[in-house]
Order: structure tokens, then sequence, then C-alpha cells
């Protein structure tokens, strides 16, 4: 009798991440979260990249209220709105509904880059399907290193979901300050910086060219918060309390000496 095969294992492939509200509202693909060990591209400072996680559109909308309340140095229509370490895109989907001057998307790792286009392209097309849907502001996502990125030299918001930790926002701090330095003959433009998760806001506490405007936990609508406990559900490291710890900061330049 010939001896039995060994039956083989079925390997049952992952579920895939529950998919966001938003996501299935609007027939984007901004789900998920993904550790920083699989978002490595080769650039010297991957050490430094955190996770991807989609922000919570309940606490962009919050924070930006927020931020208005500030009572910036020009409305809203005049600033362009930078997500730096823009993801899969949902923040900048987000911001494009409010009116912007325009909307920049700045996102160093391809694979996400080429989600983000995905989702943006199909996010004009139904805008432009619908003839009930808000205006967009324009928006246009740049597949690039932000510390590379030259920020227009128009009043600026620019939004930051922890996505670097402080070794990187420390040089990126030190060009924001040098692209908005006084120029003579020209007004220095705005400058504010959203700041979600702010785990390394020492950094921009301790930086004498920046003012803390607000600071503080901002809650998620109940819908996003049932599904952020259906995301980190399917891992250990991370936690959800229904909120994220929020900064607001302006650049104020440094005190000038007498």
């Amino acid at each position: 009798m010939p001896p039995r095969k060994s039956k083989s294992v079925l390997v049952m492939p992952p579920p895939p991440p529950p998919q966001h509200p938003f996501d299935q509202i609007h027939g984007v693909e901004t789900s998920g979260l993904i550790a920083a060990g699989n978002l490595t591209t080769g650039h010297p400072n991957d050490a430094h990249v955190t996770a991807y996680y989609g922000v919570a559109p309940s606490i962009l909308r919050t924070l930006i209220d927020l931020w208005r309340a500030t009572t910036p140095p020009h409305p809203i229509h005049h600033y362009t709105f930078v997500d730096i370490g823009a993801g899969k895109g949902r923040a900048m989907l987000v911001a494009s509904e409010l009116p912007f001057h325009q909307v920049i998307g700045i996102e160093l790792n391809p694979t996400l880059a080429d989600t983000a286009q995905t989702n943006l392209e199909h996010w004009r097309a139904t805008h432009a399907a619908d003839t009930t849907a808000p205006p967009l502001a324009p928006i246009r996502l740049l597949e690039q290193d932000a510390l590379t990125f030259d920020f227009p030299r128009t009043p600026t918001l620019a939004f930051l979901f922890h996505p670097f930790e402080a070794p990187v926002l420390k040089l990126l701090l030190r060009r924001i300050e040098a692209q908005f330095a006084p120029r003579r003959g020209a007004p220095t433009p705005a400058f504010d910086l959203l700041y979600v998760n702010s785990e390394c806001r020492a950094v921009l506490d301790r930086h004498p060219a920046f003012t803390r405007l607000f600071l503080g936990p901002v809650a998620m609508s109940p819908e996003d918060h049932l599904a952020d406990l259906a995301a980190i559900a399917q891992q250990k490291e991370y936690g959800s309390t229904g909120d994220e710890e929020c900064a607001i900061y302006r650049l104020t330049g440094r005190a000038t000496k007498p």
C-alpha cells in the first residue's frame, strides 16, 4: 500500500482592512493601517517615517474650524492647504471641499502616491458629475520629499498627521522658516500649521519662530470612532480613545534683539 500523501496546509489570506465610511460613501480607498516597516523607499529618512493611517474626517474638519477661530490674518480662500505626508490622500480630499485657494498633497512613498492619485481622479470625476456636490478647491498631488518642496509664497496652512519623527520635523521647520523669511519690499506670507497626533510637539514648542495657538484633544464623530475601533482591532500596537491630541501653530518669527 503506497504511503499516504501529507495534506497541504491551507493558509488563508489576511482579511482586508475594514473600509472606512468615508471610502464607502465616496468610492475611494483611504482605509487601513500600514506599519512604518512596510513603507520604506530607500530614502535616508526611512528610519524616521511613521505608520500610514488616514485622519478621521471629523477631526480634520473640527481642527480647521478651530484654526479659523484663531483669527488668521487672511480669509480661508487666500490659503493654500498643504498636506505633508499625504498618504492615500484622505486629508486632501476632505480639505478640497472647503474654500481654500488650492490644496497640495506631498507624498514620498510611490505606492501611497499612486493610490492617492487614483483617489484624487475619482474624487474629481464624481464631484463633476454630481450637481449637488460642493465645488472643489483646485487640488494636486506631488510625489516628492517634503524636504525639497518649495512652499508657495502665499498664505499657507500646512497639515501634519505625525508623518515622521523629530529629526525630520526639525529639518522641515528649518526649511519653512527659511522660505517664509521676510524679503525686502515684499510682505511676509502667513504660515500656520495643523498637527494631529502631535507626538513631537515639543520641537515646535521650543522653536523660537513658532507660537502655539491651540493644544488639546479633538474628538471624532461616533461614525469615525466606530471605524477607528474596527481598524485598530486588527493589530495590538495601537489603541483608540475616540480623539486625537491636536495642536495649531503660527509662524510668528524670531524676536529681534533691541
